[in-house]
């Protein structure tokens, strides 16, 4: 049976996931993540690509990139990033074969309060698989940069972020507010059944205009709109 094709549109972030083979352990020191951001950072560069947030977990990765105007270049990039961390690793281990489950998963998200949604999703990870009880506690997150506690001058300010306040520090109080206040009742699961689906994350209107846009029917399943920050 063919495998779907992944939906992947130009000048839109996407939420990505990519897990371990057999769900096993991609990063098991620090050098490891390390190895996996200065990869992700040069490969964005090269592939003019937006990096809006990741979060890596011991045995998967969460993104949300925007392709830029060639879509090509997601699936450029993950190839890139994926392939070295497969080689440094089984240089490291002494061993030979995959270090991934197959093709990673995708969904194109609306460029509103969803993509905010979705950065934060990505970015509570550690805290729903109760590694930490706060997201500022990670160090493999993005979280930690956009409330000013680290730099890391490579990440792109995605448009949402941008929009809640007219300076660095107004933006990261209020991202920290944000991200603090109760998920909407449906926001978790309906970014996770997009994701697993590889289908649209945003609303039936969004939907339509990619059918027109792209030509093709796109497979949708009623989403609840996520709670709308306060600018």
């Amino acid at each position: 049976m063919p495998r779907k094709a992944r939906l992947v549109l130009a000048d839109y972030p996407h939420h990505i996931i990519q897990r371990g083979h057999n769900r096993g352990v991609v990063f098991a020191h620090d050098g490891d993540y390390r190895y996996y951001l200065e990869n992700l950072k040069e490969w964005k560069q090269e592939l003019q690509c937006k990096v809006y947030a990741y979060c890596l977990m011991t045995n998967h990765v969460h993104l949300v990139i925007d392709p830029g105007g060639n879509p090509e270049n997601l699936s450029l990039l993950m190839k890139r990033v994926a392939g070295r961390q497969t080689r440094y690793i089984n240089r490291i281990e002494k061993r030979s074969g995959t270090l991934w489950e197959g093709r990673y998963k995708s969904s194109p998200i609306q460029n509103d309060e969803y993509l905010l949604a979705c950065c934060r999703y990505v970015e509570l990870n550690p805290v729903r698989a109760f590694l930490v009880g706060t997201p500022g506690e990670y160090r493999w997150s993005s979280y930690r940069h956009k409330i000013g506690k680290v730099l890391e001058e490579w990440l792109d300010p995605d448009p949402c972020y941008l929009s809640m306040g007219d300076s660095d520090r107004e933006r990261q109080k209020r991202y920290m507010s944000w991200v603090q206040e109760s998920i909407p009742l449906g926001e978790w699961m309906m970014i996770r059944d997009s994701i697993q689906r590889g289908q649209l994350t945003g609303t039936s209107k969004f939907v339509d205009e990619v059918e027109k846009r792209m030509k093709v029917r796109v497979e949708f399943r009623g989403q609840g709109r996520p709670k709308k920050s306060r600018k």
